[in-house]
């Protein structure tokens, strides 16, 4: 191999981080590293699980602050997930990944609230039962 002109070593072919590398291109982890962190994962994704039941077959809270507190459990399984399971960070190298992600809850909150807001003019606009009863005699 060539040295670099600009660079005293000499090229290993290891990524380091004064070489350019394609987003993803991250040094191998130990299997104890990946298992940790999906033990880990798997252990929130349970105890958030239970939490939700407990919640929700007990009285421990305020009855109308169920749905409140089920959303917000919700939230955070699905925080979780994206952490632990989807890899999903804040770091250069997931720019992509969470473009993406936010890509895809913009298009499902669109679709969602497009729904919604076609539905609500679907039934302000209808003629009323009891005229459409009569107009099919």
């Amino acid at each position: 191999m060539s040295r670099l002109e600009y660079d005293p070593k000499d090229y290993t072919g290891a990524l380091d981080h004064r070489e350019d590398h394609a987003p993803g291109d991250e040094p191998v982890e130990d299997a104890g590293h990946v298992i940790l962190n999906s033990n880990l994962g798997l252990g929130f994704s349970v105890i958030l699980t239970v939490a939700a039941f407990i919640l929700a077959s007990t009285h421990l809270i305020y009855g109308p602050a169920i749905p409140v507190a089920l959303i917000v459990l919700a939230i955070a399984q699905m925080g979780v997930h994206l952490v632990f399971f989807l890899h999903i960070t804040t770091g250069p190298d997931n720019t992509n990944n969470v473009l993406a992600l936010a890509f895809g809850i913009l298009v499902v909150f669109l679709v969602v609230l497009g729904s919604i807001w076609i539905m609500n003019h679907l039934e302000t606009n209808m003629m009323p039962m009891n005229q459409l009863m009569e107009m099919q005699r």
